[in-house]
């Protein structure tokens, strides 16, 4: 993700600063931490972290909205996943991905079950992601007034692939993507 790196007097998130916090623009005279340091600092770890975080958590939302596994529905719903999704489904089964799984996404482990989700959803073919649709989505159903199960099955993998996605794209380091970026500057200012 690219994040505003160059924030100055007229910056918004600066000028909140000053005005929730008292602080002047040129905070603190001994030349220590700004105004316009802590927005940069603020600004980096809005995108870079909250961002990654907040996609984590939906991933989390989107399992909780499942039926929960050690229960009679639970069990019976990730059986039948299984059925539907073959061997794929083995990537996102709640027995094979462990119980501490969710409790290490909600605690920073950015990619683990990004991971998964991906790797299950990718090795799908056309008849199980199908099936698993309609097996999702039919779990998803009894909740809402919202037509049909597959529809909410298309809609629950769809939104999963998608934040899987976010999740991987966020968690590379700037260590990893500042030559991308130079190069994307550079062709893009050449264009």
């Amino acid at each position: 993700m690219i994040i505003r790196r160059f924030l100055d007097d007229e910056d918004e998130l600066a000028q909140h600063l000053v005005q929730q916090l008292n602080t002047p623009l040129d905070w603190s005279a001994d030349g220590g931490l700004s105004t316009g340091h802590v927005a940069k600092i603020a600004s980096a770890a809005a995108c870079d972290v909250s961002y990654n975080q907040a996609a984590n958590g939906h991933l989390i939302d989107l399992f909780a909205a499942l039926p929960l596994p050690g229960t009679p529905e639970g069990d019976e719903f990730w059986g039948v996943l299984g059925d539907a999704g073959g061997n794929a489904a083995l990537y996102i089964d709640p027995g094979n991905m462990g119980g501490p799984s969710f409790d290490r996404l909600a605690r920073g482990n950015e990619v683990g079950i990004a991971d998964r989700v991906l790797s299950f959803l990718a090795e799908l073919d056309d008849q199980q992601r199908n099936a698993v649709t309609k097996v999702i989505g039919d779990a998803l159903a009894h909740d809402t007034l919202v037509a049909g199960g597959r529809y909410l099955g298309r809609l629950w993998l769809r939104d999963a692939e998608t934040t899987a996605w976010h999740v991987l794209l966020a968690g590379r380091r700037l260590h990893e993507t500042e030559d991308d970026r130079k190069r994307f500057f550079e062709a893009w200012g050449n264009a």
